[in-house]
């Protein structure tokens, strides 16, 4: 069996006020996923879904539990090493896209590799391709539909082939045939390269694009059998 890319035990995090616990977002989480592997995580609003994102992508720590991403302890990298391990081995999708308007589609992607230290303008120019906008490199995002705009940032994601991908509500801002098409796009790449995927999301539309359906209330991660 392959080492699992992301590694999730008993995590916890509390917000405290006064010294006092006010609010529990996570309690005893457990997650696993393989390379390749798309998973759908649901929850309702407030359920924990933001805060286990910002804690696998290293922005936020933990109260208490272990967090393995690619077979390394983001407690104990520190501060530098959490930094860099998101530049290199985790790759980001979001609701509203977050692309940078003053760049082309082509320098939003490139300027992923240029922080990732790997200064490879045909890898940037590649994953445009793959995403079906050749031809469109230097157009910028206010020159381009909303799912376009959702290709760069899927684009940006899987141009340095990272261990694992988060995407929070990546169809959100989309209808539900760009959704689709989106989806599609995503968990086809992440397949073939071997990258996993976790996806925060409200919209069944996701179900039949994960190969596991997970569940989040109160903090807890369950898997479901289907979206609800």
């Amino acid at each position: 069996m392959p080492q699992p890319v992301v590694r999730v035990v008993d995590l916890w995090k509390e917000y405290r006020e006064n010294g006092q616990v006010v609010t529990q977002a996570l309690r005893g989480a457990n997650l696993e996923a393989a390379p390749g592997e798309v998973l759908a995580l649901f929850g309702k609003s407030g359920s924990g879904k933001t805060t286990l994102l910002n804690m696998l992508a290293g922005l936020d720590r933990p109260t208490r539990g272990l967090i393995e991403i690619d077979g390394k302890n983001l407690e104990t990298l520190g501060e530098a090493g959490r930094t860099e391990l998101r530049r290199s081995r985790l790759g980001f999708v979001f609701q509203f896209f977050n692309l940078l308007p003053t760049l082309t589609a082509f320098e939003n992607v490139y300027l992923t590799l240029e922080l990732a230290g790997k200064l490879n303008p045909d890898a940037a120019r590649a994953a445009l391709e793959r995403v079906d906008l050749k031809g469109k490199e230097n157009r910028y995002p206010h020159e381009l539909s909303g799912g376009e705009q959702q290709r760069i940032a899927i684009a940006r994601a899987i141009v340095k082939e990272p261990a694992l991908i988060l995407a929070d509500e990546p169809t959100g801002n989309l209808d539900t045939v760009t959704g689709n098409q989106v989806l599609e796009l995503l968990t086809e790449r992440c397949r073939e390269a071997a990258m996993s995927l976790i996806m925060v999301t409200h919209t069944p539309l996701a179900c039949k694009h994960a190969d596991r359906i997970l569940k989040m209330v109160d903090g807890v991660i369950t898997e479901d059998e289907k979206c609800s």
